[in-house]
């Protein structure tokens, strides 16, 4: 999990291969949003939690689909 500013992109790792997994912030989104995008290695589909706080700072975290 990675707080970033709010109109840039989180680096993360994807919870299957591991490999660095970047995350596209909407600036212009809700301020909580859950959505899935697929990993660039594996294929694997992954699902992304999006907050952000009252500082304008975006918290991400990736979950696998099973969990």
């Amino acid at each position: 999990m990675k707080k970033r500013n709010r109109d840039r992109a989180s680096e993360l790792r994807c919870p299957y291969c591991g490999e660095p997994a970047e995350v596209d912030v909407d600036a212009g989104g809700a301020a909580e949003q859950d959505f899935e995008q697929d990993c660039a290695v594996c294929c694997r589909p992954w699902r992304v939690h999006l907050e952000v706080d009252e500082d304008g700072a975006v918290v991400v975290s990736l979950h696998r689909e099973d969990d």
